[in-house]
């Protein structure tokens, strides 16, 4: 069997390796010039950072196997700090109560606290909106203070058009009472995954997992082709074939696509217009990463800091100082990236490296982390398509899509940007895995469900700094 797989981000990449271990001859194409897709992890003025914060965490003993099949024991346990910038005042996140008490003041605590006892008591009809899903578990002030400003800023649409999937797939299950419950707790014995304060990170930084996996690929014959762009994928008679841009054709049993998955559809022969139309109407938001080189360290304790004050342009900023030693070695300065999300069209994709530069050193400036400290350089990463949009209704598009290529023999399509999932590592990776024993093992494994309703695992269990523990 001969496997062509597309995109060599945590999905594509992992299932490249497992298929390698089971003897599949498999091609990887990469249309970038390093594997790890968003997970990946640059250099820049001597030191390592990822692109922007991930941290790795999974209940799922299959996805916590693999990863310490592949990092083995170069990680540590790194324990999370992280706050929200609101305001002029940070707040800590999760949430601290008596630290969230002090900052929003008596008159301000107890208006919450009302909001949210209101809507316990007379509960709002939900219309199927983020906004109204978080206003019901959280209150609408709360909601005004740590959700709404954060989200626009991400999405680039009302709280009221993005739809309650994101909110059930990222923070599910998860309420003020839980939350104010976790405070009391102080995070002892929490196993939610929005909550978690401590969680494992390689040394050489997210990217290297996948970077090992790239060259254990290579050791089993595999090959890994960087910098080659996939146009589109074609079924032939008894397989798929692979078209690179450029007009090169190659031959597959069976394709793996984490290539975005309007482009997908929209590029496939003979595809019904309906189908079409669907993939159209999905689409996918932009981030830009501004990094900056920042003298001397110690600047602030957090790993990472959501921006929700909507005076400024920057969502996150995430400070590599403070995740582990190994990214930054004997270097004195700090390196810190702020994130920007827009459209294709939006003042913010557009503008030059120096204008992004000279944007994100002055907003910088303003929330008063760096102190009189300077910025020495700068750096610019754009990434087009890396966060699926969940506009409200979404799934009338995407469930049609889904049910097209399930009737394609041959195709399979994983990955935040291949399944228009909003994926983490560890979703990303279990399609990998699945992927994979779909494939070379005839399993009947329904990967759509992942980061929606597949929440049953084999047996739960976290790795912690002695390697993996049952839960």
């Amino acid at each position: 069997m001969r496997v062509g797989i597309i995109g060599a981000g945590p999905a594509g990449i992992t299932a490249a390796y497992q298929l390698a271990k089971k003897g599949v001859s498999v091609d990887v194409f990469e249309a970038g010039p390093a594997v790890g897709g968003l997970a990946r992890t640059i250099e820049r003025w001597g030191q390592r950072m990822d692109l922007g914060p991930h941290r790795f965490f999974s209940t799922d003993r299959r996805v916590n196997e693999l990863w310490l099949e592949v990092v083995g024991s170069d990680y540590s346990m790194v324990d999370r700090l992280t706050r929200i910038y609101y305001d002029g005042r940070f707040f800590s996140y999760p949430l601290r109560l008596f630290n969230a008490l002090k900052l929003l003041g008596p008159v301000e605590a107890i208006r919450c606290l009302g909001s949210f006892a209101g809507e316990r008591l007379f509960p709002m009809k939900q219309d199927g909106s983020f906004e109204d899903w978080v206003v019901h578990q959280f209150g609408r002030r709360l909601f005004s203070i740590f959700f709404k400003s954060y989200s626009e800023k991400l999405w680039g649409i009302s709280c009221k058009e993005l739809d309650a999937d994101f909110a059930s797939q990222r923070i599910k299950k998860l309420s003020l009472a839980d939350a104010i419950l976790n405070a009391i707790k102080q995070g002892r014995g929490n196993k939610h995954k929005t909550l978690v304060d401590r969680f494992a990170y390689p040394h050489g930084g997210s990217g290297i997992v996948y970077e090992r996996m790239a060259e254990a690929i290579v050791r089993m014959g595999g090959t890994i082709h960087l910098n080659r762009p996939v146009y589109r994928v074609a079924p032939t008679e008894g397989g798929m074939c692979i078209e690179l841009e450029g007009g090169e054709t190659l031959s597959f049993d069976h394709v793996v696509s984490s290539m975005p998955l309007t482009l997908l559809v929209q590029r496939l022969p003979d595809v019904p217009d309906t189908i079409k139309d669907c993939a159209a109407s999905l689409r996918f938001r932009n981030t830009t990463l501004v990094y900056v080189q920042v003298e001397g360290g110690n600047l602030f304790p957090d790993n990472w800091i959501y921006v929700h004050d909507p005076s400024l342009q920057f969502g996150r900023i995430t400070n590599f100082r403070n995740w582990t030693p190994h990214l930054y070695g004997n270097e004195s300065a700090t390196i810190l990236a702020l994130e920007y999300w827009s459209y294709d069209d939006d003042s913010i994709w557009k503008a030059t490296d120096a204008e992004l530069i000279a944007l994100a050193t002055k907003e910088l400036g303003l929330t008063g982390l760096i102190g009189r400290r300077g910025v020495l350089d700068g750096h610019v990463v754009r990434i087009r398509r890396c966060y699926p949009v969940y506009d409200r209704n979404y799934k009338q598009f995407l469930r049609p899509i889904e049910q097209y290529l399930e009737t394609i023999p041959g195709l399979t399509a994983i990955g935040r940007y291949g399944a228009f999932k909003y994926n983490n590592q560890d979703h990303s990776i279990l399609m990998g895995i699945l992927a994979a024993e779909r494939i070379a093992d005839k399993a009947t494994h329904s990967l759509w469900e992942i980061n929606t309703d597949y929440d049953t695992y084999q047996e739960g269990a976290l790795i912690t700094e002695t390697g993996l523990q049952a839960i």
